[in-house]
């Protein structure tokens, strides 16, 4: 190990199993050590929230140092936290294996996990992270249930504000009432056995969003796949947990990994490779859930043979080659690199697969949208969140595109939020997808 903690980074296991993890006075000292470490070095003043507050909260205490600082006063730079891992991944020189050992989103983590642990976590946010729950009592009345969370609804957002804390002006994703495995059981494919890449199969993790939110990346997906000789299966044995993670609930998310891996593992043991729809799923499959579950090998093995699905055309692309047919895009795209893609550490896939399209400017967005997942929606946070994204959504718009899209389709739709506050009209012109979406475009799905 070499100083400036120039090795690559190592992620150590989450011991939420160890009585010590909630214990008080070991989390206090925990963070004082950590807090005292970033109050000297800084260079994460502009990602979130988090570390803003923390800087001003010791800039402000009588000594300008954090001894001064009450640890009752720690939350607000806790709740700031979206756990989006940029700290970690691009900015801090302290991570493993450096001897300072900084792991700032898992610390906040573990700060979020005691509070659950002693019954002080938050209703509407808890309510809000059961996500196979809200899905399958929604798509039964996914009309009614659309017109009530519609921000130009002014009775129910209003009342939604009051009673769930989601602020009233903030975008929130519709249910369907056919889900993607509802479709996808509904319509079967032909694989096209003419492609490059046919002999490959791949089952689809539709995701809590993709199954009950947007239906049409998966759809866009299967498309693609099939075209380009990919035999496909859609599955959901459930959330990958993520919102359940930002709330501090391992337990919760232990037990979906261990579901969920299981009748996954049985694909990957056909010879399946797995394709998650959402970064942010991708992400909890690829590395969140080896973590916390460290001893399950069916989750070892499921993280070895998970994809991004924009990392997964990539690959085809360049190992056989993609099949002909793709035509221009009527007119440039803004491809936002979302922070749950970019803590995957595999590079600019979302950009990379959409450049394969002929004659389509892509511009690169590489800043934080502000969302985080269920954080942006809550009344104490949205103004935050679209400060926090101004600058992603100014580039979104500075660049021209008629096309705004994120392999987080909150990020998407959040982004588009921004660009409205700062030109309505230009953003009347523009519309959100996923990726996958516009590389289905390109080969004349709709």
């Amino acid at each position: 190990m070499r100083e400036g903690s120039l090795e690559a980074p190592t992620r150590h296991a989450i011991d939420w199993n160890n009585p010590d993890f909630y214990d008080a006075d070991l989390l206090d000292a925990e963070l004082r050590r950590v807090f005292d470490v970033c109050h000297g070095c800084r260079r994460c003043f502009n990602l979130c929230d988090s570390f803003p507050k923390l800087f001003d909260l010791i800039d402000g205490s009588p000594s300008e140092e954090l001894d001064t600082v009450s640890s009752e006063d720690f939350k607000p730079v806790v709740d700031a936290c979206t756990l989006c891992d940029m700290c970690y991944m691009t900015k801090c020189p302290y991570v493993p294996p450096h001897e300072f050992n900084l792991d700032f989103p898992h610390l906040m983590l573990r700060y979020r996990a005691v509070e659950k642990s002693n019954g002080m976590d938050k209703f509407a946010q808890n309510q809000l992270s059961k996500t196979d729950r809200n899905g399958t009592l929604a798509k039964q009345v996914a009309p009614l249930a659309n017109w009530a969370t519609d921000k130009d609804n002014k009775l129910t957002r209003g009342i939604m504000e009051k009673t769930l804390h989601i602020h009233r002006k903030a975008a929130l994703p519709k249910y369907h009432s056919k889900t993607l495995l509802n479709q996808a059981q509904a319509n079967s494919l032909i694989t096209n056995k003419a492609a490059p890449a046919y002999g490959r199969k791949a089952v689809i993790y539709a995701t809590c969003f993709g199954n009950f939110n947007n239906p049409d990346i998966g759809l866009a997906a299967r498309n693609v796949l099939a075209l380009n000789g990919v035999e496909t299966e859609v599955v959901y044995p459930g959330c990958c947990g993520m919102p359940l993670l930002e709330q501090g609930d391992l337990a919760a998310v232990a037990e979906n990994a261990a579901n969920v891996s299981k009748e996954l593992c049985s694909w990957v043991d056909r010879g399946y490779d797995v394709i998650a729809l959402v970064s942010s799923c991708a992400l909890m499959l690829k590395s969140e859930w080896p973590l916390i579950s460290p001893s399950n090998k069916d989750v070892e093995r499921l993280a070895e043979a998970t994809f991004d699905v924009s990392e997964y055309i990539v690959d085809i692309a360049k190992k056989e080659g993609i099949t002909d047919g793709l035509q221009p895009l009527d007119g440039p795209v803004s491809m936002h690199l979302a922070c749950h893609a970019r803590a995957q550490n595999m590079g600019a896939k979302g950009a990379e697969m959409l450049r394969l399209i002929p004659k389509t400017r892509v511009i690169v967005v590489e800043r934080c949208s502000g969302h985080g997942g269920s954080w942006g929606i809550m009344k104490d946070n949205f103004d935050t969140a679209l400060k926090v994204g101004k600058t992603a959504a100014k580039n979104a718009l500075k660049s021209g595109a008629s096309h705004i899209t994120s392999e987080c389709p909150l990020a998407a739709e959040h982004l588009m939020q921004g660009i409205e506050l700062q030109d309505a009209e230009a953003a009347k012109g523009k519309t959100t997808s996923h990726p996958i979406e516009l590389l289905a475009k390109a080969y004349g799905f709709e």
